[in-house]
Order: C-alpha cells, then sequence, then structure tokens
C-alpha cells in the first residue's frame, strides 16, 4: 500500500502546484507520511517538478534533511 501513498503523493503535489502555500503543506503531510526511502525518492521528483514550477523553488527548503 505504501506505493499507492507514494503515487497519491505525487498526485496531489502535481495538482496543487500552482499555489505555494498549498503545495508546501501538502509536501508537509507527505513527509510526516512516507517512509525514508520513499522522501528520498520524493525529493528527486520534487527537484524535478521545481524546474516546471521555479515558483515552488522555496518548498526545496522542507526537503532539506
Amino acid at each position: 500500500m505504501s506505493r499507492a501513498m507514494f503515487a497519491h503523493t505525487k498526485a496531489v503535489l502535481t495538482k496543487v502546484s500552482f499555489d505555494v502555500r498549498l503545495f508546501s503543506r501538502e509536501l508537509e503531510k507527505a513527509i510526516t507520511r512516507l517512509l525514508p526511502h520513499e522522501i528520498d525518492e520524493l525529493m528527486i521528483w520534487v527537484a524535478s517538478l521545481v524546474k516546471q514550477h521555479p515558483q515552488l523553488n522555496q518548498c526545496l527548503i522542507q526537503l532539506k534533511p
């Protein structure tokens, strides 16, 4: 079921990528719910999403260990 949660998280983050505040809130939720190796994977995915949506760059701070 964990992979389903990861896929759901990516879908939600994609949908809210238009709003930095919403994206940040959903990213916080994802970090608390995902497994450590999924968070690493999410970091890579979010970095690629930020290239498409530069306004989300400030959200990368949340992913720092």
